[in-house]
Order: structure tokens, then sequence, then C-alpha cells
């Protein structure tokens, strides 16, 4: 039970990953904060409370710098702590450069990145408080390989990807680690745009040298590993889970 006694907040709680994510987490003993801004949230911890797990729900807009100090206070003051951050709330964002209306651009860079920024500005002075912390964010292989067609996202996800690794120098003193995940494709539809075409699972597939597209509990074990002691040495590093994809 690598998260007994630990409290967690995990933002996009209510998604495949992070609901996935959260029970992890909260199956190995963490006390977690779903945060999220969907309908179900409140069902999703009323389900793990009767399945004798701890938590809790909070609804939150991450871009917004008020709701995320709310956030974290609600943590801390319900379970005393925290001592895991989880940024993964995020959101689809296609268009070329050219095409792009800035409030879409504007939309999902205000909660791709900006929310995964106000999530480390705030959770610092609780997890600081504590003796330290670990903050994991979710960028994607957008961040680090480029499609056409998806300037808003492939730009947030590359921007947290270097924001992991600076913000992990800012607070390494302090025993607060920081890293990422870059999760890659998901068995969740049919199919999928790659670039500009529109691609059939069964072709993707192909393109993934381990035979098969992602589940959301392979990107949940691989934030719970770097949120647990077993990756103490690790700070500053973006967890490539892709099923070799951009191996290729």
């Amino acid at each position: 039970m690598r998260f007994t006694d630990k409290v967690a907040i995990v933002t996009g709680g209510a998604g495949e990953i992070g609901r996935a994510t959260v029970r992890q987490l909260a199956g190995e003993g963490a006390k977690v904060l779903i945060a999220d801004m969907a309908d179900d949230g409140p069902k999703i911890a009323q389900e793990m409370l009767a399945e004798g797990l701890q938590a809790a729900f909070f609804k939150v807009d991450v871009s917004k710098e008020d709701q995320v100090i709310a956030m974290v206070k609600a943590a801390t003051d319900r379970w005393g702590r925290l001592d895991v951050m989880v940024a993964n709330a995020g959101i689809g964002g296609r268009g070329r450069t050219n095409e792009t209306l800035l409030a879409d651009w504007e939309r999902v860079i205000g909660i791709n990145l900006t929310g995964v920024f106000l999530c480390s500005k705030h959770a610092y002075a609780a997890m600081k408080a504590g003796g330290g912390g670990a903050i994991v964010n979710t960028a994607s292989i957008m961040g680090l390989v480029a499609v056409a067609g998806a300037v808003p996202y492939t730009a947030a996800k590359g921007a947290v990807v270097n924001m992991t690794r600076s913000t992990a120098l800012d607070y390494a003193k302090d025993g607060i680690r920081v890293n990422a995940v870059c999760p890659g494709f998901m068995e969740s539809r049919t199919s999928v745009v790659v670039g500009p075409a529109v691609v059939k699972m069964d072709d993707l597939v192909a393109r993934h040298p381990i035979g098969r597209l992602g589940k959301p509990v392979d990107i949940a074990k691989a934030i719970a590993f770097l949120a647990s002691d077993d990756a103490a040495f690790i700070t500053g590093h973006s967890l490539v889970v892709d099923g070799g994809y951009t191996a290729v």
C-alpha cells in the first residue's frame, strides 16, 4: 500500500484516465479528492466510498485560479495535508495555425496548460508544509511529436513537458518531485484523427509495436509509480506510455 495515509488530488478525475488514477491511488490507500467539472463526479465518489475507498468530490475549473486555490484548501481542510497532485484535466483542441480562432486557442491553453501551472503553483505550500510531495502532470505524446491540424493541443502539451522540467528544478530543494506522463492513443473510439486524416482503429493498432492501444489503467499505473516513493530519485522526467508508437 504505497499511499497509506497520503492525500491526493486528481484533476479531471471523472474522465477515463482520471477515474482509473483515482481508483489506483485509493486502492493503494490514498485519500483522494476527485476534482472535475463533470456532473457525475459526486456519484463516482459515493461509489468509491461504498467500496471502502476514501474519496470526495470537488467541482473545479482548473483554468480559474480562485477555484484551484479552493480545491487545494478543500483537500487540506478535509484530510490535513497534501502529498500528491495529479494535474490531469485536459481537453482536445484541433485547428491549423492559420485557422484557429483565438477563443479556441485560449480555451485549450487555459485548461491544458494554465490549469497545470495553477495546480503546481498552489500545491507547493501544502506540500512544503508536509515535508514534500509529488506532482504528476498529464502531458501527451503530442507534446513530444507534432501532427498537423492540432496546434492548440500540441502547443499546450509541449509546454507542459518543459514546464514539468522547470518546476522540478524550482521545487527540488523542498522535497517536491515533479514529473509528467505522456499518454499515447487510448482504446476509446472506433477511429481517430491523426493529423489531417481519419485513421481506423485497426490501422492505428498496427502502428503500435506492442500490438494494442492503451487502456486508462496503463496510464494510471504510470502515474501512481511517479507519485510513489518507488520513483524517489526521479524528477523532471516525462514518462512516455504509448506502446512504442513514438519509437517507430
